[in-house]
C-alpha cells in the first residue's frame, strides 16, 4: 500500500513538472535558441512594450502607428500592452530595460536611433526578446525590420514631379541618417525621373520633434517658390502641415506628401496631396503576432518594400492625384517591382 502510494506521488510531481514546461514554452513564444514552440493562440499571459524615439507617441506619424497596431492587437488576443515615451536618446536604454526588468514578453525599440541601445540591452539580456524597427541589431535575442523606404519615396516623386507648377519642389527630413535619406533618394529620383527640369530643395532639420522648425523650414522653401513638400520628419513635419495649411486658407495653391500614415486624415485633403506610406502598423502586428503564435525568431531581419505592399500611396490620393498619374505611379511601380528599375538610397 505505502509502495503504491509512493508511485503515485511520483506520478502526480513528474506529470505537474511537465505540465509547467510546457506552460513556460507558450508563454515565451520560443525556446533558447530562437526555435519554434506551440502557442494556444491566446494573448492573455503575453506583455508587450514599445518605446518611442524622440518623436513621442503622438507623432502622428511614425511612432502613432506602432502604438496603434499594439492597441489593436490587444484588443484582438488580449495581450497586454504599454508605451514609454523617450526625451531623448539617454533615455532609451533605460526605458528598454524597464520592460526587461518587468518580465516583458516582447519589447519594441521604434526607430533607427535605438541600434546601439538596443544592441546593448540583448547582449546583456539574453533571454529577453526585443524588436526593433528602422535598425539592424545582430543579436540572437533581436528581431530587426527596415524598409525600402526609397521605393515609396520614388512614387511619390512621380506624383510631385507631374503635379508641380512652379517646378520647384522641397524635401524636409528630420535627423541625416540613412533612412531618412533613403527618403530623399528615392523622392528626387522619382521627380527627376519624370520632369527633368524640377528643383529639388533637400534640407535636413535636425529633429524629429520640433514642430516650429518644420514649420519656419516649410515658410522658407514656400517663400521661394516651392508648391509641393515631401516631409520625412515625424512631429516636426506637423509643422509643415501648419504652415501649408495657413498658406491655403489665404489663397496660396501649396502642398503637403505626408509620411510613413494616411496623414490627410490628420490634417485634411485640402492640403495634403498624398503621403507615403510605410507598414509600420504592419510590421509590428505580423512580429507580435508571431510571437503569440509561437512563431517569433530571434536573430532575423526582414526588409519589407514595394513587393510586400509595405510602402506605397493610400487609397485616398485618389481625392487629390489625377487619375492619370496615378496610372504612371503603376507603371513605375510595376517596373520597380520587377527589377527594371533599381531606385537609388542613401
Amino acid at each position: 500500500m505505502k509502495k503504491t502510494f509512493s508511485f503515485m506521488l511520483m506520478l502526480v510531481v513528474a506529470m505537474s513538472l511537465v505540465l509547467s514546461a510546457c506552460g513556460q514554452a507558450k508563454n515565451g513564444g520560443t525556446n533558447e535558441g530562437g526555435s519554434k514552440v506551440e502557442s494556444d493562440g491566446s494573448g492573455k499571459d503575453f506583455k508587450i512594450g514599445m518605446v518611442t524615439d524622440v518623436g513621442g507617441v503622438n507623432d502622428k506619424s511614425f511612432n502613432q502607428s506602432a502604438w496603434e497596431a499594439l492597441q489593436k492587437l490587444k484588443a484582438s488576443t488580449g495581450a497586454e500592452t504599454k508605451f514609454l515615451e523617450s526625451k531623448g536618446e539617454a533615455d532609451m536604454e533605460p526605458n528598454l530595460n524597464n520592460f526587461v526588468r518587468e518580465g516583458y514578453s516582447l519589447t519594441w525599440g521604434i526607430g533607427m536611433l535605438f541600434e546601439d541601445a538596443m544592441k546593448k540591452v540583448a547582449t546583456e539580456n539574453p533571454d529577453a526578446k526585443l524588436a526593433v524597427i528602422d535598425a539592424v541589431v545582430e543579436a540572437p535575442n533581436v528581431t530587426s525590420v527596415t524598409f525600402a523606404e526609397q521605393e515609396g519615396s520614388f512614387l511619390v516623386g512621380v506624383v510631385a514631379g507631374l503635379m508641380t507648377k512652379t517646378n520647384n519642389i522641397g524635401f524636409v527630413g528630420g535627423m541625416e541618417i540613412p533612412v531618412i535619406t533613403r527618403f530623399a533618394k528615392g523622392f528626387e529620383a522619382g521627380i527627376k525621373a519624370v520632369n527633368p527640369e524640377a528643383k529639388v530643395n533637400i534640407t535636413y532639420s535636425g529633429a524629429f520633434d520640433k514642430p516650429d522648425l518644420g514649420k519656419s523650414i516649410a515658410a522658407t522653401m514656400y517663400n521661394d517658390g516651392a508648391d509641393i513638400i515631401f516631409h520625412a520628419s515625424g512631429g516636426t513635419g506637423n509643422g509643415v502641415f501648419n504652415e501649408a495649411i495657413e498658406r491655403k486658407k489665404s489663397g496660396k495653391e501649396v502642398w503637403v506628401i505626408g509620411v510613413d500614415k494616411d496623414q490627410s486624415l490628420e490634417f485634411g485633403d485640402e492640403v495634403t496631396l498624398t503621403s507615403m506610406m510605410k507598414g509600420v502598423e504592419a510590421a509590428v502586428t505580423k512580429v507580435s503576432k508571431d510571437l503569440i503564435d509561437g512563431k517569433w525568431q530571434g536573430g532575423s531581419h526582414q526588409v519589407l518594400g514595394l513587393k510586400d505592399d509595405a510602402v506605397g500611396l493610400p487609397e485616398t490620393s485618389t481625392k487629390n492625384v489625377p487619375e492619370d498619374v496615378l496610372k504612371k505611379v503603376e507603371e513605375y511601380k510595376t517596373k520597380i517591382v520587377s527589377g527594371e528599375i533599381t531606385v537609388p538610397s542613401a
